[in-house]
């Protein structure tokens, strides 16, 4: 960020402060209010369920285009595929498997980016 960025926008900081006490005021968090990191096994916990539902998306897809003859996948991986989609079925209610909308999935897509960044991954991390 350059010095008049800064600059700009500390003068301007100040200037709507100064002029509305009652503005800053609600920018000053009390430690009754503050919140504590996520532990990194919360994050990590998180991620793995955000990796499940991504995967388990793109695998239905996958199913849907075999089914339709778009795609080919060797039998035994696919085995091991509907393996692995049974258990996620079993871990997860239906209702958070299948995003209700574009915005859900995109939801799901940035929570997981997000977990993985705070974890030290590169942004859009998004490999299941």
């Amino acid at each position: 960020m350059c010095w008049f960025h800064v600059t700009l926008e500390s003068s301007l900081s100040a200037s709507i402060f100064s002029q509305n006490k009652d503005y800053e005021e609600g920018f000053i968090m009390s430690d009754e209010t503050e919140q504590m990191r996520r532990s990194d096994e919360e994050i990590l916990e998180a991620i793995d369920e955000f990796v499940d539902k991504v995967w388990y998306d793109r695998h239905q897809q996958l199913k849907q285009n075999i089914q339709d003859g778009t795609e080919e996948v060797d039998p035994d991986i696919w085995a091991k595929a509907q393996e692995e989609a049974a258990k996620i079925e079993a871990k997860y209610p239906r209702s958070e498997l299948v995003p209700e909308s574009d915005f859900d999935w995109g939801m799901i897509n940035g929570k997981l980016s997000a977990l993985r960044w705070v974890m030290g991954d590169e942004w859009d991390m998004l490999d299941t």
